[in-house]
């Protein structure tokens, strides 16, 4: 039972209390009993009815049996004549959903409503009736519901309207016969009747672009008086705008429009005006200022969801147009001290992306007052924002990191911290002149920082990096430190980065050796172990041993294996009289399954930035091509694609294929599936057509003998390439086969089958297909080993772009590399940015591509490629591959 009311007083001001405090689902079901009561009472009623919604909103669910009990004890309540408790009877009746040989008891005194005299019996039975019928109860009620739609009253139209909306979901054809009727309602003089037949009508025609651009035109000559009406109108015409931009040329449709609607008297039309214009696809400076001046004037309002709403589209702006809205500078200022806190972060974040050179300081000074009066969420969001702004002007990075310091020692959340250091660290790698001080900062956070991960992470970093600076010596006292305070991870992390300096600083040497000699006596075993191989590895009197340059390699040089892929070879490793061979290691990164995906976010950067992927299945198709005797000359696999689609889903036959890649022939491995029940395939083989693929010779092949419904079968063919030629071409694909009709009874085949060919998509074998992804643990580590023996640099023109990252994305596509440490994430608004890419080449060669683009005021991007390997040839490759790309 609900506890009763409790009258505050002084002493209770700051308590709340809930009307449903207490309510249990059992106590209410039997208060249901008041609604067969002979003398109803309609106030006791609806307050039941009210708890019961309430149960129902709050997650709670009713069995069959409670549900049925429920719905046929409300059924009753029909006889009443109360306006209020009828419209609670609406509402329970939609909520309980009752099921089709239910919904009868309750379908004839709804109909009676739906044609009562009174307005609120029509307008919610036309609800209730519309979200509870079937098709068939539908086209009973058709005629009445197109009589409501032009009904005199607004609430009646607009019930049947929004009905009509959802039930375009479920029966399209009929609503679709209702357009007579919804053109007439869009000239309603009603504000809800117009806006929700717009809607209705637009949702009608949407799959006619011609019908729905004759409607924006017909609306756009100032038809649309409602407010609502209008922002939906402007939405419409912002769609035509999108969809004829491939098609038409000149002045954009509808822009005139959108203009006029700066001007409107409502201010949502005004907003939605002016977010549409600054939407538009490739939009210029000059369309963009009256949109601009008028998110401007709104920055000043007195209303606080005004003020959010256009600071928020400004902000997005910034991203694309940073001068168009740095005459919104001064007026944003202002929002630094909004009460609102998202307004204020918003209004910082804007201006960290549209803030000149000369204004960083003046701007950092109000952001450190901001700071600590925000949630870590809005803070991890500045933190962001000055990140770019650090990129964006590098010689301020004095008082950025200074200001990213400070922050750094204050109290904040695991999320927030990870953020700032990953800033520290991406700065640290991109300006050099900030690599001594930003070192430092992370050495001081380690000393006070709670998280075991961010210990671990900055250790890590610091073995790569502090080696390289002009004085390691200051940074041996903060690493060993770690050795006496922390936890057995971080020890163990810091025991490795001491190993690191002693192996890359010779003057460090004697000094490392000591300090690890301390740590051998540690309680936990990994400590022990690392502290016993490390001093085995530097040697007795400090020097690392010369005759162990492959341990030396492997613990403190660039690991160019994907760890996940080590581990699950470690796994599968049977002790053997054989050592384990870390060359049969597969270094391919391969993509994350579909399935597994998760929803799409920011890619990580700075220590978070993964180096590998999950484990590579090459194995598995090596077993399987192993199997089959005709491809046993053909040598080492050296890598398999993705599986490539080329059926549609839900035809006759889904068919894929993966491309084999090995010295000198070429695999496709045919995924077939027949999806048809009545028919058997047998002799099923692909036809390929080499015409727009010269290089290639097909050699065999293997057809599949049979596919019944439903089992997976490969077929494959074998191409011959020429030798040491990244050979790529174009292949028609045609699906052969021999059909019998299966009898469904006793599931046998005919006899006699018809010969029949399937078309199926073209497939390429692309210059990417000769590359294996494969990450590097430090890349200048790797880039300074690999020597420039082999080194080829050459510039590029790439044409006109939408901006850097398109072009980044384009080469990483184009040359089938692994990015390294985070450089394929290309900074906002960036002129300048510069990639690093690793991989392996046909053959087992190494290889190493440093990136530099910039970008010029015409969106022209110009790209310096240098390229180091193990082979000249494959240097030239790469080259022209980019060349011919």
């Amino acid at each position: 039972m609900a506890q009763p009311l409790v009258k505050k007083d002084d002493d209770h001001d700051d308590e709340d209390y809930s009307p449903f405090l207490g309510i249990e689902k059992g106590a209410v079901l039997q208060e249901v009993r008041v609604f067969n009561d002979p003398q109803l009472d309609p106030r006791r009623c609806s307050q039941v009815i009210t708890k019961l919604l309430y149960l129902l909103n709050q997650g709670d669910s009713f069995s069959k049996n409670e549900a049925t009990e429920v719905f046929f004890s409300v059924t009753k309540l029909f006889q009443s004549k109360d306006l209020g408790l009828r419209r609670m009877v609406y509402l329970i009746i939609k909520e309980l959903s009752p099921s089709s040989d239910e919904v009868i008891i309750v379908t004839s005194s709804l109909m009676k409503d739906m044609n009562s005299k009174t307005d609120m019996y029509r307008a919610n039975a036309i609800r209730v009736l519309c979200r509870i019928t079937d098709g068939t109860l539908l086209t009973q009620i058709e005629r009445y519901l197109k009589q409501a739609i032009v009904d005199k009253n607004p609430v009646v139209a607009s019930a049947a309207l929004v009905s009509g909306i959802h039930l375009l979901q479920t029966n399209p054809e009929i609503v679709k016969r209702w357009s007579n009727e919804v053109q007439e309602a869009v000239q309603s003089r009603a504000a809800l009747v117009q806006f929700h037949a717009l809607a209705l009508l637009q949702q009608i025609r949407q799959n006619d672009r011609l019908a729905v651009s004759k409607l924006v035109t017909s609306l756009t000559k100032g038809t649309a008086r409602s407010p609502l009406a209008q922002c939906l109108l402007i939405r419409y015409a912002s769609q035509v705008i999108r969809e004829s931009a491939n098609t038409q040329t000149g002045d954009r449709p509808f822009y005139d429009f959108l203009e006029s609607c700066l001007r409107h008297k409502a201010e949502m039309v005004v907003f939605e005006a002016a977010r549409a214009i600054t939407e538009l696809t490739g939009v210029t400076n000059r369309e963009l200022t009256p949109a601009i001046t008028a998110l401007q004037l709104f920055l000043s309002s007195s209303k606080p969801v005004l003020r959010f709403a256009a600071v928020r589209a400004l902000n997005k702006v910034a991203m694309t147009h940073p001068m168009a809205v740095t005459n919104c500078n001064i007026d944003m200022e202002s929002l630094i001290s909004d009460q609102n806190r998202s307004i204020a972060t918003l209004a910082i974040t804007t201006l960290l992306k549209t803030g000149n050179e000369s204004s960083v300081d003046r701007l950092m000074k109000q952001i450190t007052n901001f700071m600590s009066d925000i949630a870590d969420e809005f803070k991890i969001v500045v933190v962001e924002a000055i990140r770019s702004l650090c990129l964006k002007f590098p010689l301020k990075y004095r008082s950025l990191m200074n200001f990213l310091s400070n922050i750094l020692r204050e109290e904040g959340g695991f999320d927030y911290k990870k953020a700032i250091v990953d800033s520290i660290v991406i700065l640290i790698r991109d300006i050099p002149e900030a690599k001594e001080s930003g070192l430092l900062q992370l050495c001081e956070f380690i000393e006070d920082c709670e998280f075991t991960y961010l210990s671990t992470q900055i250790l890590h970093f610091l073995g790569n990096e502090g080696p390289k600076t002009t004085d390691p010596s200051k940074y041996i006292r903060y690493i060993y430190n770690r050795v006496h305070l922390e936890n057995a991870t971080v020890r163990a992390a810091a025991v490795s980065t001491l190993a690191k300096f002693g192996a890359m600083v010779d003057a460090l040497k004697p000094q490392i050796f000591v300090l690890l000699r301390r740590c051998v006596l540690d309680s936990d075993d990994e400590v022990r172990d690392r502290t016993t191989l490390y001093l085995n590895t530097l040697g007795g009197d400090g020097e690392v041993v010369e005759t162990d340059k492959e341990t030396k390699t492997l613990l403190f040089g660039a690991l160019d294996i994907p760890l996940v892929n080590l581990e699950t070879s470690l796994k599968n490793y049977e002790p053997s009289e054989e050592p384990f061979d870390i060359d049969s290691v597969s270094k391919e990164v391969k993509s994350q399954p579909l399935a597994e995906k998760k929803a799409p976010g920011k890619k990580p950067t700075g220590l978070g930035a993964p180096l590998a992927g999950p484990p590579s299945t090459v194995d598995a198709y090596e077993r399987l091509l192993s199997s089959i005797p005709e491809f046993l000359d053909f040598g080492k696999l050296f890598k398999s694609s993705a599986p490539v689609e080329l059926t549609e889903a839900e035809t006759e036959y889904a068919v894929n294929v993966v491309k084999h890649i090995f010295d000198r022939h070429v695999v496709f491995q045919y995924n077939c599936t027949n999806t048809i029940p009545e028919q058997l395939l047998e002799n099923v083989s692909v036809i390929v057509d080499l015409s727009e693929a010269d290089d290639f010779a097909e050699v065999l092949s293997k057809p599949v003998r049979s596919l019944p419904y439903d089992t997976p079968g490969q077929t494959f063919v074998a191409f011959e390439k020429p030798e040491g030629i990244t050979a790529v071409g174009k292949f028609s694909n045609t699906l052969r086969f021999i059909v019998k009709e299966v009898d469904p009874t006793t599931g046998e085949a005919e006899e006699d089958g018809v010969e029949d060919e399937y078309q199926l998509e073209d497939l390429e074998v692309v210059a990417a297909d000769y590359m294996m992804k494969v990450g590097v643990s430090n890349f200048r580590n790797a880039w300074e080993s690999m020597g420039d023996d082999f080194e080829h640099v050459d510039e590029y023109g790439l044409g006109p772009r939408e901006n850097l990252a398109e072009a980044v994305s384009a080469v990483i596509n184009l040359l089938g590399m692994q990015p390294c440490e985070g450089t394929e994430v290309v900074a906002t608004n960036s002129r300048s940015h510069t990639c690093l890419l690793s991989g392996v080449f046909l053959g087992n060669v190494r290889v190493l591509v440093r990136l530099q683009f910039g970008i010029d005021g015409s969106r022209d991007v110009a790209m310096k490629l240098a390229v180091r390997s193990e082979d000249e040839a494959v240097s030239d490759t790469i080259h022209e591959i980019v060349s011919s790309g």
